[in-house]
Order: structure tokens, then sequence, then C-alpha cells
């Protein structure tokens, strides 16, 4: 059984920084790419950034190129979400996610029906 859990979120000024980390269990996490998405208040869960298996590649939702960088530690089974010159329309609930099934070395799942398994969300908001 899959297991992910995310930590790290939290209250936080406009142009402040935070990093989110999601913790996986269950398999063996270097055969998988993993996500992350947010879902606002009121609005669908959307794609944020993902990250190949062993690192090689990532992708990143048009609106936090640049401010957001995802990375993963495979020893440590776990892949973060490091958020800079945050604003308040990044105010979420963040979620991590991962596939059902192994990916290629390069590949990145990148909308909500790649991923199979989520975790529990949490909370970031940001104050103007």
């Amino acid at each position: 059984q899959v297991q992910l859990v995310e930590s790290g979120g939290g209250l936080v000024q406009a142009g402040g920084s935070l990093r989110l980390s999601c913790a996986a269990s269950g398999r063996t996490f270097s055969s998988y790419a993993m996500g992350w998405f947010r879902q606002a208040s009121g609005k669908e869960r959307e794609f944020v950034a993902a990250i190949s298996r062993i690192g090689l590649s990532t992708y990143y939702a048009d609106s936090v190129k640049g401010r957001f960088t995802i990375s993963r530690d495979n020893a440590k089974n776990t892949v973060y979400l490091q958020m800079n010159s945050l604003k308040p329309e990044d105010t979420a609930i963040y979620y991590c996610a991962a596939p059902a099934r192994t990916t290629a070395i390069w590949d990145i799942p990148k909308t909500k029906s790649d991923y199979a398994y989520w975790g529990q969300g949490t909370q970031v908001t940001v104050s103007s």
C-alpha cells in the first residue's frame, strides 16, 4: 500500500518561501515519477510540478515556473517542493501524488489522471 505524507505547509507573507516535503512508503520510490498538485478553495485541483523517477527531468506549470523547484532524494524516499516569491494566488492545499505504474527514466506525468495515489495535503496560505 502506497502512503504519501506531506509536511511543511503554513502561513507566509507574500514574497516569502516555504519548502514542502512528501515522504513516500510502500514501494520502490526510485521507480516512479512524482508530482505536486494544488487545490484552491472552490477550484479544481491543478498540476504544479513533476519530476522523473531519478530526477533527470522536471516540468512546471507556467504559473510557478521560475519560482518553484521540485526535487527528490531517493535515498530518503522523499520529494520536495521549494516555493519562493510566493504570491497570494499560491494559497491552496498542496498534494503530492504518485502514479500507479513504474515510469520510464525521462517520463513526467502531467495530468491528474496519470496519478493514482495522493497524500492528505498540506495547507499553504500566503498573505498580502
